[in-house]
């Protein structure tokens, strides 16, 4: 994220303008994105965005990095109850859609195959360290880290707002959320579980 302006009438106006471009960004992608909007949205001007972020592309990039530190500060990894981890970052994509929505962006306008984030930018080292430490300890299923990471991660997103089968929302009844965190559990439990076969 680039440096936040030391005043706080400067401060107010760029978190107005991540507010508004987050928003912009997740609901339109990168290139359907417009700056006018944004900077209307935020009641500043392109001059100033442009002074803060440099381009459109810098803005996004500034914005879905901080969504990635957001979610790994939010829902930070247990990787001796990967089940729980699953069952918090379900309950993240219902109450910020838009964190998806902008990786789901990020996957089709920046990155299509690989890593969703350059090296330097990853998030993930100490989620990794906690799987490959979780293993060693007998608790986790051998098998590459980054793997088992992955599919957690997959199975938390089963109803995200990017699924390709059906989209949570938060305004479901509460009874819903629970069965599908109650099944999300077990069947990340079981996946994840070490193989216990002589």
């Amino acid at each position: 994220m680039p440096d936040q302006p030391s005043s706080s009438r400067g401060a107010a106006t760029y978190q107005r303008i991540i507010d508004a471009a987050t928003e912009e960004f997740a609901q339109y992608g990168i290139a359907g994105a417009r700056i006018e909007r944004i900077t209307t949205a935020a009641r500043t001007n392109k001059a100033q965005l442009y002074g803060y972020f440099g381009n459109k592309e810098q803005l996004f990039d500034a914005i879905f990095l901080a969504s990635l530190e957001r979610i790994t500060n939010v829902v930070p990894i247990d990787a001796g109850d990967l089940a729980d981890w699953a069952v918090r970052l379900y309950d993240e994509y219902l109450n910020r859609p838009d964190l998806i929505r902008l990786a789901t962006w990020a996957r089709l306008e920046r990155r299509p195959s690989g890593h969703l984030v350059a090296d330097h930018d990853r998030y993930d080292d100490r989620k990794l360290r906690a799987v490959a430490e979780a293993q060693a300890a007998g608790r986790v299923r051998q098998g590459d880290p980054f793997d088992i990471m992955a599919m957690v991660i997959a199975m938390s997103m089963a109803w995200s707002p990017v699924s390709n089968v059906y989209a949570a929302s938060a305004e479901e009844p509460a009874s819903t959320h629970q069965q599908r965190r109650t099944l999300l559990r077990d069947s990340v439990h079981r996946a994840v579980a070490p193989d216990t076969a002589p």
